[in-house]
């Protein structure tokens, strides 16, 4: 079995145990399966899901559809990248049967709901007798109904009949497995709920990254930091009129970053509010936590969300938090509002009135306890849990950790 050393295990999961102080089963790998390494946050969560495995002494396959994407540079080398070649997702259902037969891995994880259904064929065709567990990473009701693909539409009907082929069926929130289990009729026990890994070293460290855009030095307007791919989905036009009000009745810059279709129609809407001095969509950027640790409010703006990663980030860099009561995510990440403020879906005067009052300093501040279990051990224990003992509830590696390692959790 292939091993790390120390300095990488302690590099990846620096809470962990070593290597020698844990007993590995022969057929321990786990391949997780993707689409792609394209800037979404599934594809993060899966990419930190993999190194916090491969942390754990695991080996892992990192199995794509087609080996392309921004956060393929960010595969760390204790990671096997195994590219399928195919030109779309179900085009590589025959490699992904062939690497099945060939590899039999202990456990293939997939996540988005394409890939899922391909992953539970694959494993069939296959016929080997390794678990499957299907992540799902949206509120599906919402995804395929303001899809405008027509193949969309149909996912609900083709979750209903395949997910129950799968060992484990995964809902990254309770919001998103609730709607999975109202939207398909598999019953809400059968569906466990298992949070992102979002917190990692790689966060902790950029985090802390000095900054050099201009609109965060000194003596310049608050800046407003929204972070997501230019859709529908995260409706930055409400958003952009909001800080439109904003802008009227004082200084204040807001900040996009991200990159998607909506761009053009994002772009004319800045310029018929005459905002162009005032709001900047620089498109992708590598480190977006730098901009969240020193931005004046994170404001997410969404319709619909599974669990947004961007809003965990936030908490841990400590910007105060503004975000949409969409379907889901934002409410249980904030508690109720505990960890940030809450605002109707779409609502240009509700939102603005809120960017208001945060910059007056009235919103509240976010604390470790509420990033804490979206941090990178915590998932990556119940994971293996669930893998290998059967019960996510199980923490047999976190259990060891001594207390004066855990705290250092939450050193921001």
């Amino acid at each position: 079995m292939a091993t790390l050393n120390d300095l990488t295990l302690n590099k990846l999961m620096p809470n962990k145990l070593t290597l020698n102080e844990m007993t590995m089963n022969k057929k321990t790998k786990v391949a997780i399966f993707l689409p792609s390494l394209s800037g979404g946050g599934a594809e993060r969560s899966m990419l930190n899901l993999a190194h916090g495995i491969a942390g754990c002494g695991y080996p892992v396959d990192l199995v794509l559809a087609q080996a392309t994407g921004p956060y393929l540079s960010h595969v760390d080398a204790a990671v096997r990248i195994v590219d399928l070649k195919a030109s779309r997702i179900l085009a590589c259902l025959p490699a992904l049967v062939r690497y099945l037969r060939r590899e039999e891995p202990a456990a293939l994880i997939s996540a988005l709901n394409y890939a899922n259904i391909v992953a539970l064929w694959a494993r069939s065709l296959a016929g080997i007798p390794s678990q499957v567990l299907v992540n799902e990473q949206n509120t599906l009701s919402r995804s395929a109904h303001n899809s405008a693909r027509r193949r969309q539409r149909i996912v609900p009907l083709l979750v209903k009949h395949f997910y129950p082929w799968a060992d484990h069926v995964i809902g990254n929130s309770q919001g998103v497995a609730d709607d999975l289990s109202q939207v398909t009729g598999i019953p809400r026990e059968r569906i466990q709920m298992l949070y992102n890994p979002v917190i990692t070293p790689e966060v902790r460290e950029k985090a802390r990254a000095a900054l050099t855009h201009p609109w965060f030095r000194p003596n310049q307007p608050p800046v407003l930091l929204a972070v997501g791919r230019l859709t529908k989905q995260k409706d930055f036009p409400t958003l952009i009129q909001a800080f439109a009000q904003v802008r009227q009745s004082r200084p204040a810059r807001l900040l996009i970053l991200g990159e998607g279709p909506d761009r053009p129609e994002l772009e004319a809407l800045v310029n018929q509010l005459d905002l162009r001095e005032d709001v900047a969509m620089p498109g992708f950027v590598e480190n977006p936590y730098a901009y969240m640790s020193h931005a004046s409010l994170y404001v997410l703006s969404s319709q619909w969300e599974g669990l947004p990663t961007v809003l965990i980030e936030a908490l841990y860099c400590g910007s105060p938090i503004i975000a949409t009561d969409c379907p889901s995510g934002p409410r249980e990440i904030l508690v109720d509002g505990q960890h940030g403020v809450l605002v109707p879906m779409g609502d240009v005067n509700a939102l603005a009135q809120a960017i208001q009052a945060g910059l007056a300093g009235e919103t509240p501040q976010p604390t470790a306890e509420s990033w804490h279990p979206y941090s990178l051990e915590a998932v990556v224990d119940q994971y293996l849990s669930l893998l290998f003992d059967g019960d996510a509830r199980k923490h047999p590696v976190q259990n060891k950790i001594e207390q004066t390692e855990k705290e250092n959790l939450y050193r921001v």
